[in-house]
């Protein structure tokens, strides 16, 4: 989960964003979470309704949409009191889901105003539904989505709940989704919609054949990493032409900044150098097939996590391109063990890696594992410990963190984009 800051008079308020998946694993929406730095990570807004109110309408204007949601949806957690405020007509329609708490009663008013809202084109879904009873009748005709929170439902329940709402012409949002087992179960019972950071948990299978295309990869980098001339990587590139063509796409898009076209597979390693070339190399594993849909999420992660990292490194020592390359290169490698199924040491083993990249991944040490602790942090919406790292660290403002994470968040969604979602 990412993290931001807004200053008001009384106390930052930090938004959270936790990824949705549809069925085919693609992400098509962002729920957002926000926090005060008195919540405690609880998921309440601010006493002062107004103010709260304010911050989330400037949210979407001060952070904008590109960088927050890129081309997806966003859930927004409404109460009752944001429900009936006329400053919830001010957000966009077409972009967010109005997500209505378990705590607001359907009384005739609440439901009133539900029709009202879906009548001016907004999308509603109910939060944390566990049972029927008469006064959600009513709104069960009017919202687009429910969400189950699976912790709440045994197996058999969860079942019979998801076949009584079928009912409906709604979709079914299962969310608190831990790992890939639970996905699947999920799928098959015939929900619609996940919720979680379960893509980004590794399934570790000792016996697990190696993706051949993703073992090029391995192969480029190592290769990129040391000492070779461009005419052996174009070599190596040539033997395995799915690669050249993904390494063209990604040279072509927009996150590199190249103005030039490049339509050959020299001249993009001439234009790119070494250095850039090891980051699009890390970054290619995540894509999968011709278009690159199924390893989108991973590819999303990945990216954002690079990004953010040597953001933060150039931060705390401006000027030093070796520490950005290996903040950049400690981002995207953390999520190699979820891409391969494999524990990551032995992945490592294999990477001609610098020692700091190498202990950071593994043990968190140094610099750059305790960026990649703050990163974690951030993702899992620990926003207290978070601070209190940031605090410890004194190298980088949580204002420069805010900012990085803006930067990140924007260059990961083009990049999706550029492939796309």
């Amino acid at each position: 989960m990412s993290a931001y800051s807004i200053d008001t008079a009384d106390a930052p308020i930090y938004l959270g964003r936790q990824p949705i998946l549809d069925r085919e694993q693609r992400i098509v929406a962002y729920e957002l979470l926000f926090r005060s730095s008195h919540g405690h990570n609880a998921a309440v807004i601010v006493d002062d309704f107004a103010a709260t109110a304010q911050v989330v309408v400037r949210a979407f204007a001060e952070f904008g949409l590109a960088s927050v949601l890129g081309d997806c949806l966003g859930y927004l957690n409404v109460d009752e009191r944001f429900l009936s405020s006329d400053l919830i007509e001010l957000l966009p329609r077409d972009r967010v889901v109005l997500e209505v708490l378990e705590t607001v009663e359907m009384t005739p008013a609440v439901l009133s105003r539900l029709r009202e809202l879906k009548t001016m084109g907004f999308r509603l879904a109910l939060d944390d539904f566990t049972h029927f009873s008469d006064q959600y009748i009513p709104a069960l005709a009017l919202v687009d989505i429910v969400k189950l929170d699976l912790p709440l439902f045994a197996d058999d329940d969860l079942a019979d709940m998801v076949q009584q709402l079928r009912r409906w012409p709604l979709q079914l949002l299962a969310e608190k989704i831990d790992d890939r087992a639970q996905f699947q179960n999920c799928a098959r019972l015939g929900f619609d919609l996940f919720q979680g950071y379960f893509f980004a948990k590794p399934t570790i299978l000792s016996s697990r054949r190696v993706d051949p295309t993703r073992a090029g990869v391995l192969r480029l980098m190592n290769l990129a990493l040391g000492e070779v001339e461009i005419s052996t990587l174009e070599q190596e590139f040539k033997h395995c032409p799915n690669l050249a063509y993904k390494l063209l796409r990604l040279v072509n898009s927009v996150g590199l900044g190249v103005s030039a076209k490049i339509h050959s597979l020299r001249h993009a390693l001439v234009v790119l150098g070494k250095r850039q070339l090891q980051r699009w190399l890390q970054l290619l594993l995540f894509t999968q097939g011709a278009d690159g849909v199924a390893g989108q999420p991973l590819l999303i992660l990945a990216a954002m996590r690079g990004k953010l990292m040597e953001s933060m490194m150039e931060c705390i020592v401006p000027y030093d391109r070796e520490q950005a390359d290996h903040a950049f290169m400690v981002g995207v490698l953390s999520l190699l063990d979820t891409l391969f199924g494999t524990p990551l040491p032995e992945l490592l083993a294999e990477l001609n890696l610098a020692d700091p990249v190498r202990l950071a991944l593994l043990n968190h040490q140094g610099m750059l594992g305790r960026l990649l602790s703050i990163i974690l942090r951030s993702e899992q919406n620990q926003l207290v410990e978070l601070i209190a790292e940031l605090t410890e660290l004194q190298a980088l403002s949580l204002l420069q963190f805010n900012q990085a994470q803006l930067q990140a968040l924007g260059w990961a969604n083009e990049l999706a984009v550029c492939h796309g979602r």
